[in-house]
């Protein structure tokens, strides 16, 4: 991390989780464990979580995030969400292009694109996740594969839009799996995501971007993946469901 240049960022992904009343019950056992994180300290649940959630977090430092958004403001999307319904609710952040996203439902870096734009345009900030499969990391292209996510998902943001958005570096064979990046190839490729950003638009640009790693950081290996100078904070998966794992996580992001 670093907090000279930029926020570290320490977010939840609950997935598919929680009912209304436990995730209410989870958040009360977060809240007093983070309030003094020295980092943004976002749980991103449910569509059906919101409400309790924001009501949980009321006077809190705990930002609410959703888990998707459409494109559109409203229309015949069936079972969609658009980005003013979740500012209503008070949403801050939503994530974009999760890798479970792209394999179950579809989505593609033009989809994600559509997303992020929409998603800035109302104000939210969209965590856009990039990741390559152990297949492409096997055949040696994650840079090619993450280049290319990079590029399209971000087509046509503004470097005025791009301090809004945030990055989750997500390797989708550490998704849910067990298996981590190391702390050095995790640093390798934040550190290459944001080379990226440098050529698309500026060094500046791109030194202010969070970049995340969301690839199974847990309470046991967040301080050395953190300890990186490219890793400014973790998109959590399944730590994020139990208070004191997710606690750790935001205490080594606090350092």
């Amino acid at each position: 991390m670093d907090k000279a240049k930029r926020k570290a960022i320490i977010a939840g992904n609950w997935k598919m989780n929680k009912t209304p009343s436990e995730a209410t019950a989870l958040l009360n056992q977060i809240t007093p464990l983070v309030s003094d994180a020295d980092c943004e300290v976002i749980a991103c649940v449910p569509y059906v979580d919101i409400a309790a959630a924001i009501e949980a977090t009321k006077g809190t430092n705990v930002k609410i995030g959703a888990e998707n958004c459409h494109w559109a403001e409203s229309g015949a999307f069936t079972g969609e969400i658009s980005t003013g319904m979740l500012k209503e609710l008070g949403v801050e952040y939503v994530v974009l292009g999760h890798s479970e996203r792209r394999q179950y439902f579809g989505e593609t870096d033009e989809t994600v694109n559509k997303r992020t734009k929409a998603a800035l345009a109302a104000g939210l900030k969209p965590i856009v996740c990039v990741g390559e499969l152990l297949w492409e990391r096997e055949c040696d292209i994650t840079e090619e594969v993450i280049a290319r996510q990079i590029k399209l998902d971000l087509w046509d943001v503004t470097e005025d839009e791009l301090k809004n958005v945030v990055i989750a570096y997500e390797p989708v064979w550490a998704i849910g799996t067990g298996k981590t990046a190391t702390a050095d190839q995790a640093e390798e490729v934040c550190a290459f995501i944001r080379a990226q950003l440098a050529k698309l638009y500026n060094q500046a640009a791109a030194d202010g971007v969070t970049i995340q790693y969301g690839g199974s950081m847990n309470d046991g290996n967040a301080d050395e993946l953190l300890s990186k100078v490219n890793v400014d904070g973790g998109l959590i998966g399944g730590a994020s469901l139990v208070a004191e794992k997710f606690a750790a996580i935001v205490k080594a992001a606090s350092k």
